[in-house]
């Protein structure tokens, strides 16, 4: 029967990535086809679901900054949002369905959150965890976990004991855990202690003290999110943790066939995610910030959260509500994933077609971080500055200091990842935080003097994106784009480029000129020591 699962959730993945929608969408598909054919979830994939997600969270938490949670657009924004939509929605309840104030209340307060799974692997996808707007809705998603943390304490289903004040004491705990990182090497240590990390000592050891097993393994993550391995542990585990998230979406489709009723009321609150999204939208304008930056938050938080199902996993197993509720909320869950999965793929679109409109929202005075990019007499820009943007950025510097070499007055380097920009800084490099699938960062930038840009961005359609925008504004100046395939080079150089480079290839030759400089080297030594 296993195999079954497996088949049909390839299958319906491989039919959803065919028509252009997340994979994702096509496993939970697979999932409700499965419960029509009578099949049931069951303890092994329930754990798998489970191992999945505390990979997932553990994984973002590797990519987070905690300092980040404290601005008062992430915990204003998303607590503003969860008391408002809680209010309307639960007034709703309570005369619409005629339920009590406080089951209306919870049921409000459940639905009002936003999916971390989703919201995550979707800027994952789209390498946008550490964009700005993909760390704010992380924070915001943050936030409303430890809301429904506190809920289900209330409600009696997770009621920490006093053990749970330990975790005050984590960044204590620092020091080993990164020792032990440093020995773990680079093979399969490495993933066996992030599953020890994510799975035992984050998940499990917050169960045991009374705390959610999701907000240990998030927790853990970030502890290490400073550490330079923090990527490199989290490419170990990606593979697993894609296939494991495969149990969560077969397990949402199986907790029930919906009759037409349940049907009818998940289709009404999949209707108000648009509601859900706008109000996002504008308390993030009230909150500064720009229009496409409020947008593409609002659009990764309008779903429903799997930490709905689990509180009222609860209130059903006390006899407050009908299982009913869990198999309307499962579907609604469904659904909400459905449909804001394929806009969040085509969301930098939907938000260039409706730029106009949306940015007329905008308040004349802006968030700290986005304020205008300033890059000077910059001659030479690079865009992402990763490995291949370093070490173009290093080389052209030295090259400022060869006498006969044409000077270059100046290079910069642009990145969407904070943390990266500060680092750089720190050693010295002249770097700015922007964002450059941003259409408005293009429309702020002033680009003259600039002779030539660099692509090494890892996403191929950050950089199709970047320089499409580069000469759509304009620009005459050279442009050079990093690529890893030959599909990907044709498209940049459609796009505008002038010239690509297919990674691996460069890298080959590369070690071909270092190996024969040096072999040329040492042969001009042996001529010169050898006897006359």
């Amino acid at each position: 029967m296993d195999a079954l699962w497996l088949a049909l959730a390839f299958l319906l993945g491989l039919v959803a990535r065919h028509l252009g929608v997340p994979a994702l969408v096509g496993y939970l598909g697979a999932g409700f086809v499965l419960n029509a054919l009578g099949q049931h979830s069951s303890q092994l994939l329930d754990e798998v679901a489970h191992a999945g997600v505390l990979l997932l969270l553990f994984s973002v938490g590797l990519k987070l900054r905690l300092k980040s949670l404290i601005r008062p657009d992430v915990w204003g924004g998303g607590g503003l949002h969860l008391m408002l939509s809680a209010s309307a929605l639960g007034l709703a309840l309570w005369a619409g369905l005629a339920l009590p104030w406080n089951q209306a209340l919870f049921l409000a307060l459940a639905l009002g959150f936003s999916s971390t799974v989703l919201a995550a692997k979707v800027l994952e996808e789209k390498a946008e965890l550490r964009a700005f707007h993909g760390r704010l809705a992380i924070g915001i998603l943050i936030i409303q976990d430890l809301a429904a943390l506190a809920m289900m304490a209330v409600a009696g289903a997770a009621a920490p004991t006093p053990w749970a004040l330990l975790v005050l004491g984590m960044p204590l705990l620092r020091p080993a855990v990164v020792k032990v990182l440093d020995w773990s090497g680079h093979d399969e240590l490495l993933v066996l202690f992030g599953l020890a990390l994510a799975l035992v000592v984050g998940g499990s050891g917050f169960e045991r003290i009374g705390l959610s097993s999701e907000l240990g393994a998030l927790l853990f993550g970030a502890l290490l999110a400073a550490h330079p391995r923090a990527m490199e542990l989290s490419r170990s585990l990606w593979s697993l943790k894609e296939v494991l998230l495969v149990g969560f979406f077969l397990q949402i489709g199986l907790l029930g066939w919906p009759t037409s009723t349940v049907i009818g009321g998940a289709v009404l609150l999949v209707l108000l995610l648009p509601l859900k999204a706008g109000l996002f939208f504008f308390i993030l304008i009230a909150f500064r910030l720009r229009a496409r930056t409020a947008f593409l938050t609002a659009l990764a938080l309008a779903s429903y959260s799997e930490f709905a199902l689990i509180a009222v996993k609860f209130m059903v197993g006390d006899g407050q509500l009908s299982a009913d509720w869990l198999v309307l909320l499962a579907l609604t869950i469904a659904l909400s994933f459905v449909v804001a999965a394929p806009f969040n793929r085509f969301a930098h679109d939907l938000y260039e077609r409706m730029e106009t409109w949306l940015s007329r929202f905008e308040r004349a005075e802006r968030h700290p971080d986005e304020q205008p990019v300033s890059l000077g007499k910059t001659q030479i820009l690079i865009l992402g500055m990763g490995h291949a943007g370093t070490a173009a950025y290093d080389f052209l510097k030295k090259r400022q200091n060869v006498p006969e070499a044409h000077k270059v007055r100046l290079v910069s380097g642009i990145d969407s990842d904070m943390v990266k920009v500060e680092r750089h800084i720190h050693e010295g490099r002249r770097v700015v935080y922007a964002d450059a699938e941003d259409p408005g960062f293009w429309h702020r930038l002033h680009l003259e003097g600039i002779k030539a840009v660099i692509l090494a961005m890892p996403d191929p359609e950050a950089k199709r994106i970047a320089t499409e925008q580069l000469r759509q504004h304009g620009f005459k100046g050279l442009i050079g784009a990093v690529s890893s395939y030959p599909d990907e080079e044709k498209a940049l150089k459609a796009a505008g480029a002038d010239m690509t480079f297919l990674a691996y290839n460069e890298v080959g030759v590369g070690l071909a000129e270092h190996v024969w400089e040096a072999l040329e080297t040492r042969a001009g030594q042996a001529v010169e020591t050898a006897p006359a």
